[in-house]
Parts: C-alpha cells; sequence; structure tokens
C-alpha cells in the first residue's frame, strides 16, 4: 500500500483533493459544512458521517503523501 501511495502522482493527488474533498462548492465546501457539524457536535446522522469521510478521505491521502515525501532522503 505505502508503494502505491509513493508511486501516485502529487498533481492527481491535489486534483482529488481539491475536486471530489470540495464539492459540492457552493454555499461551502461539503467537508467544510461537515467539519462544521462534527466541532459543532451535531454530526450525528449516518449520512453526514459518510459525507464526512467521503470528502475528507481526499484530504487525507494529501497529507499522508506529504508526509511520505517529507520523510523520503533528500525529500
Amino acid at each position: 500500500m505505502a508503494r502505491l501511495l509513493d508511486e501516485l502522482p502529487l498533481s492527481l493527488a491535489v486534483i482529488m483533493a481539491l475536486t471530489l474533498g470540495l464539492a459540492p462548492f457552493t454555499p461551502e465546501p461539503h467537508v467544510w459544512e461537515k467539519l462544521k457539524m462534527l466541532a459543532a457536535g451535531d454530526l450525528r446522522r449516518g449520512v453526514d458521517i459518510f459525507d464526512l469521510c467521503l470528502h475528507g478521505a481526499p484530504w487525507a491521502l494529501l497529507m499522508i503523501k506529504i508526509a511520505r515525501m517529507a520523510r523520503r532522503p533528500g525529500g
């Protein structure tokens, strides 16, 4: 799994985070809405938890990719 993550182009991870991670874009990014619900303690419904996982996954992938690149020798 780590090898697959290392072979994933950074540009693709960024594109995934900016499209699926932020869609729909209006009235506010969906992941931002779900994070606000989580902070307020309103994230209770299954569909909302699923939405947070779905829209948060590309951001998590991007952060892990960047962290692995930073830890690489010479990176």
